[in-house]
């Protein structure tokens, strides 16, 4: 791919997606989202086992860039917020553990980047926040996803205030999975993502894919999806395999 804003790296069976507008604090412009979408979907049609979301420069990124969305009309607008609408469906959607390497300030749809990823770890020195609340835009369509992850009234708190949450605060809110010093970051993230990547590729997206099913669904509805998909997919190879592994105590051999 020939790419502008986004640079992407295969390493072993890892692709790392950065975000590389470092000049503009990787604010997402329209173009921007879109490189990032065919980066995704490369990443997610190959045959890598899972995906690092990283940013370049100081910053993971603060959110819509404003020139963009400054110089757009409605329908201008509403492109831009659909383009990222469905960027972080596809994140959703590919079958492929992804992590976001935060290691600075993730704002508005920067932090949304990071409430969609499916895992995240982040620096001691990096930040949250949806300053829309103190502006004059708010941030609507990043509480989507920021909410889904940290519940209502920690939401309410980020979307109303604007203010930075610190990385121990995401941490216990809900928003990321690790803390640490950012030295290790990377070490951090490889560790998170290979375990995160173990077992049958084929089982992981299709417990990926039901996760995010279930997950919108009553919790009746919910059992009823998961149990219908886990009954089918216990006559996989790759359930059999797995259970023929710990009957006859061998480590299992992944044919996917």
């Amino acid at each position: 791919m020939n790419l502008e804003h986004v640079l992407v790296n295969r390493d072993a069976d890892f692709v790392t997606i950065t975000m590389n507008r470092p000049q503009r604090r990787n604010a997402l412009s329209l173009a921007h989202l879109q490189e990032l979408i065919g980066a995704f979907g490369a990443a997610g049609d190959s045959d890598t086992s899972g995906i690092i979301l990283a940013g370049a420069g100081p910053v993971f990124s603060a959110g819509h860039d404003f020139a963009d969305v400054a110089a757009a009309d409605q329908d201008g607008v509403t492109l831009i917020l659909d383009t990222c609408r469905q960027l972080m469906e596809l994140i959703e959607s590919v079958p492929q553990p992804v992590v976001a390497r935060v290691h600075g300030l993730a704002t508005a749809a920067g932090c949304q980047l990071v409430a969609t990823c499916d895992l995240a770890v982040a620096a001691d020195t990096a930040g949250f926040a949806a300053p829309g609340g103190k502006g004059g835009w708010f941030c609507h369509t990043p509480m989507v996803a920021i909410a889904r992850n940290i519940g209502r009234k920690r939401a309410a708190e980020m979307a109303y205030t604007g203010d930075t949450i610190t990385a121990a605060q995401a941490l216990d809110w809900g928003l990321v999975n690790r803390v640490v010093p950012a030295a290790e970051l990377d070490d951090a993230v490889a560790d998170l993502l290979g375990r995160a990547t173990r077992g049958s590729r084929a089982s992981k997206a299709l417990g990926k894919r039901t996760l995010y099913q279930q997950l919108s669904l009553p919790e009746a509805d919910a059992y009823r999806l998961a149990t219908k998909v886990m009954a089918e997919s216990s006559q996989s190879a790759a359930a059999r395999e797995g259970m023929a592994a710990f009957l006859g105590k061998r480590p299992p051999k992944w044919t996917d």
